[in-house]
């Protein structure tokens, strides 16, 4: 596993890569929406994101990752450029949006995401290519990418939550 990601990869399902992404896709269809909206503008701490901010953060992650699991699926020889999240985070306008808004285009990256990895052969999922931090393949790409959301719904569950008193 990708050094770093193993963080994701393991809260992934352990099922074939398309099948964790579809349930992601269902887990994303069955957010209990209310308690995002009901967050508001809140912060568990100084510095921390919204709600918005959080899914507007999973969205970009996923872009990006989409298009490093296409570049190394293609066998693109150069090494992929890092990604600053919180510089991401910060050239945003999530808080200006609606969370059904934010949370449709949402399912809309992760239906494409689903249809570029259906395209994939299994040889180009196993494609090893050059990121910032060593390599990995497309097929780690979507485990990461399924994991990566699972991770921020526990963040939101253990620490934004209780200031619903929940």
């Amino acid at each position: 596993m990708p050094e770093y990601f193993d963080r994701y990869i393991d809260l992934a399902d352990d099922v074939p890569v398309l099948e964790a992404l579809a349930v992601s896709l269902y887990e994303i269809d069955h957010l209990k929406i209310a308690d995002w909206k009901a967050m508001g503008d809140q912060v568990y701490a100084p510095g921390k994101w919204t709600a918005k901010d959080i899914i507007q953060h999973i969205i970009d992650t996923e872009r990006i990752f989409a298009y490093r699991a296409l570049s190394f699926a293609r066998q693109e020889p150069q090494r992929m450029l890092s990604y600053d999240e919180d510089w991401y985070g910060n050239h945003t306008n999530a808080n200006q949006r609606s969370i059904a808004d934010l949370v449709d285009e949402w399912r809309a990256v992760r239906l494409s995401t689903i249809a570029l990895f259906r395209s994939f052969t299994p040889e180009m999922m196993l494609h090893n290519g050059k990121a910032f931090s060593g390599t990995y393949s497309p097929l780690a790409i979507g485990f990461i990418l399924a994991g990566h959301q699972r991770w921020h719904f526990r963040v939101f569950k253990e620490k934004y939550l209780p200031l619903l008193g929940k």
